[in-house]
This record gives structure tokens, sequence and C-alpha cells, in this order.
């Protein structure tokens, strides 16, 4: 290619990206004044580039701190946060796990914030639009979110800010939202160690008829509560 259509080509590029601000301010606005949301989940655990496994649901959310994680295939499970504990319940093993809340690193965590005061910058300390990653519809974009308190910053601040793949060796967040509307299409998990977890969202339901004590656990006759690290963190899942 000439340097002179090289330099329009790179001038175009630039001049069309959506504008990183401008996105998470739309999917804010979305979702902050809705006290509960509801939606249908479908997750998925890939190790270096393998799903190894897929599970569905729905999935509720509810201000203030609170979620709802209901999996129905392949298999019946709950992952539930009432503000305080996070359990984690299997019926087929009549066991629950509890762990103090704020104490949890479990994959979902990141996505408190829709349960929460809605601010991208309470989880993430910079995001930036992720032109690498692939999409799943042509309306909608990437954000690349550098969580919190998560590791060293990369070496090439050029490679950082382009949002590539390997551009930080940190753990990191993706959003794929809608580009117009700020509606929250997936959220992905990406660990240094070659694992990802993908939640894909579909059917969100503002202020469902959900009555509040879907948020708080009751162990059923005969299950046994234990305390300690819920099946879901430390890179594995339920």
């Amino acid at each position: 290619m000439p340097p002179c259509l090289r330099s329009l080509f790179l001038f175009f590029i630039v001049a069309t990206a959506p504008d990183a601000k401008i996105i998470v301010n739309r999917l804010e606005t979305r979702y902050r004044s809705a006290r509960t949301l509801q939606a249908t989940f479908l997750e998925r655990y890939i190790e270096n580039g393998r799903i190894v496994r897929i599970e569905a649901g729905i999935v509720y959310f509810r201000r203030p701190g609170k979620m709802r994680w209901e999996y129905q295939a392949p298999e019946k499970n709950l992952f539930l946060v009432d503000g305080k504990s996070a359990w984690f319940y299997v019926p087929a093993d009549h066991t629950v796990t509890r762990v103090p809340a704020k104490e949890s690193t479990d994959w979902r965590t990141p996505l408190a914030l829709l349960a929460g005061e809605m601010r991208i910058s309470r989880v993430c300390a910079r995001v930036q639009v992720a032109t690498s990653e692939k999409l799943e519809s042509p309306v909608d974009v990437m954000l690349r979110c550098k969580l919190r308190g998560s590791g060293a910053q990369s070496q090439n601040p050029s490679a950082s800010e382009s949002g590539k793949p390997g551009a930080e060796d940190s753990e990191a967040v993706f959003f794929e939202i809608v580009k117009n509307t700020g509606e929250l299409v997936s959220v992905a998990v990406r660990d240094p160690g070659g694992v990802r977890i993908e939640f894909h969202f579909t059917n969100w339901q503002a202020d469902p008829p959900v009555d509040d004590a879907l948020f708080h656990f009751h162990a059923p006759p005969g299950v046994a509560i234990v305390n300690g690290e819920l099946p879901g963190e430390s890179g594995a899942t339920p």
C-alpha cells in the first residue's frame, strides 16, 4: 500500500473508532435506573482456546449488591450474593459453600457492578476500545477493562493503549456492548494463564416482578453449610 493511502487508511480508522467514554456512559445510563435486572445467560469456560464447559440459566441483579445466578443446564446449581455473603449451592451434593462477599474472587465478581452504582470506574482502572477482539455483531463494540488492583502495567505503553491481546499480562475483562444503545451483550474474563470465561446475555428485563426473598439463601433440610473458598474461585468454576 502506498504511504499516502496507508496514512489515509489509518486516519479513517482513528476517526471512525468509537470513543470509550461515550460507550461507557451509554452502558451506565441504560442499567443505572433499574433496581432489579434479569437476563438469560450462556456461560462458556475456555482453556487455551478450547471450550471445556458450557452452562446456561437465568441471572438477577438487585441493588444494593445482590446477585442470583440460577444454573439450569447441564445441571442445576445456584450462585447467590446477598450483599454480605456469597453462596454456592449444588442440590445434588447437598452442600452449600459460603464466604464473605468482600473476600470472594469469583469470576462473576466484576458483574456485581450491575447490582451497585453502575459505575465502570469502580471496577476498571482504565477502559479502552479493543479493536482486535471478535464481536458477535458489527453493531457492537468491545471495551477492554484493566481491573483495579490487578498486575503490573505493560512496559510498552503503545501496546497497552491499542487494546490488542497481549498488551498487558495481567487479568483483563472485556465488555461487548451494542454501540448505539449501551445494551450489554457479553462479558469475558481473561486470565494470563490461558483461561477465559465468557458470559453472553439476552432477554434483558428491567424491574421484573421479583420478590426480595429470591436474594436470600435458606439452606434446605439436610444441607451442610461449609465456610471456605467457593468452587468458582481461583480459576475454577462450578
